[in-house]
């Protein structure tokens, strides 16, 4: 994959736009979400106003300055999780081959890491020896330590990659802006075991997203001395969907993010920053807005979102296993059909692929967003419909998803010409069966 791999997919004016906005909006969009769900009734009328009235110095008044009690927890998070991903026994993984022909090979104790991270984290309230309430209570300056310590920290990838590259799946598009959003190195490392975007994608981003949840859960309790069943059902939830992630994280190193997107602005800021902040952002407006669903809707949300999460899952694992067992397994009791593509990589070395065209992946190309999306909006709807803010996540992740997909078809076609051509004939559908 040339280092301009990903950028061909649209136009460069747009390309170059969409860029230097996310660079440039995105970490005051952080602030405003936690300014608005934690201090503006999570009202955005209430915080566009007040913004109104006081401008550009009103913005730099809510903008929490970094703190030493939010360096010092995001500092013993991650040393925590950078320890237990180093010492924690796992399996040996293979990741997938990379073009260049380098084959990533990983320690798999997510799950072992999972449970360890939230064990001691409900221990440490249980016993009374850290109130996560601390977190909750700095959560801006923890978010906004988070935005310029990523930033210093994609500063340091690029570095790394231009002066020493920990494999051969690393190169510049000799565009400086270029290679620091999209990054320099497709796996880096420091050393020979400490793999950079497991731990930014997985031990820190998708980890955070597990012990905030239940951070707000626990502020609410302390609050209101009780959790209310719109609380309980969004964390609930959102700890089934980031368990089902940590047991399939394998699974998820052969995904675009790991094997495509190469380490830049794009996949780890976005992973040590957005996730914890918009991903988490439903129960942090939770927090402060109970609401009693009752149990009958509590259940039916409950059960509809661990459905979608089962689907999801399902779709992942029906992949897995046929390309574990090079198609020869039962999808949904038969055999599945596929189609055998071949294609040349960038040594000149001819291989050969296979398209997997039923069960799930019969229905639509990508059919698998489908189940994720309404789970995010089954764990959103807790909050019903006062304010619009609870939703951005679940718009985001649409747009990320529609986006990613588009990405993902265009690789697919200029990798696999005709077979791909092909395919798309054999299910037509992108997204949505039937219609999109």
């Amino acid at each position: 994959m040339g280092a301009t791999e990903a950028k061909t997919v649209h136009s460069p004016a747009l390309t170059y736009f969409s860029m230097l906005s996310l660079l440039s909006l995105c970490p005051p969009f952080v602030i405003l979400l936690w300014y608005t769900m934690v201090h503006a009734d999570g009202s955005v009328v209430q915080t566009w106003n007040f913004l109104k009235q006081h401008g550009l110095q009103g913005f730099l008044d809510i903008w929490p300055r970094p703190t030493a009690i939010a360096w010092k927890i995001i500092f013993v998070y991650g040393a925590f999780e950078a320890a237990l991903q180093l010492i924690l026994p796992g399996k040996r993984v293979e990741g997938p081959v990379s073009p260049t022909g380098h084959r990533p090979v990983y320690n798999a104790n997510g799950m072992a890491a999972y449970f360890v991270t939230l064990v001691t984290y409900i221990s440490l309230w249980w016993f009374e020896i850290f109130n996560p309430t601390v977190v909750y209570d700095h959560l801006g300056e923890i978010y906004s330590a988070l935005i310029f310590g990523s930033l210093i920290f994609c500063v340091f990838l690029y570095i790394k990659g231009h002066v020493a590259p920990s494999s051969t799946d690393s190169g510049s598009s000799g565009n400086l802006i270029i290679d620091f959003y999209w990054g320099m190195e497709l796996y880096p490392r420091i050393g020979k075991s400490f793999d950079i975007k497991v731990f930014t994608n997985c031990r820190f981003g998708m980890m955070s997203w597990a012990v905030l949840a239940v951070t707000y859960c626990i502020k609410q309790y302390e609050a209101n001395a009780k959790v209310s069943d719109s609380m309980l059902v969004n964390t609930t939830l959102m700890l089934v969907y980031v368990t089902k992630f940590f047991w399939w994280e394998a699974g998820y190193w052969n995904t675009m993010d790991i094997a495509h997107d190469r380490a830049g602005f794009y996949i780890c800021w976005g992973c040590l920053v957005w996730v914890p902040s918009i991903y988490t952002s439903p129960g942090m407006y939770l927090v402060n807005h109970p609401v009693n669903l009752g149990s009958q809707l509590a259940l039916y949300i409950l059960v509809a979102g661990i459905l979608c999460i089962y689907i999801n899952y399902d779709c992942d694992r029906q992949r897995q296993e046929f390309r574990r067992t090079s198609g020869k397994c039962k999808i949904w009791g038969k055999a599945p059909s596929k189609i055998e593509a071949t294609y040349t990589t960038t040594s000149g070395e001819t291989k050969t692929s296979l398209l997997l065209t039923s069960g799930w992946w019969g229905l639509a190309r990508h059919f698998h967003y489908v189940p994720e999306i309404l789970a995010a909006f089954f764990w959103t709807v807790p909050a019903l419909f006062n304010h619009f803010l609870p939703y951005f996540y679940v718009v985001f992740l649409t747009i990320l998803l529609f986006d990613r997909a588009k990405r993902d078809d265009d690789r697919c076609r200029s990798k696999y010409g005709k077979y791909w051509k092909l395919y798309c004939n054999k299910v037509p559908y992108k997204i949505i069966p039937g219609i999109y």
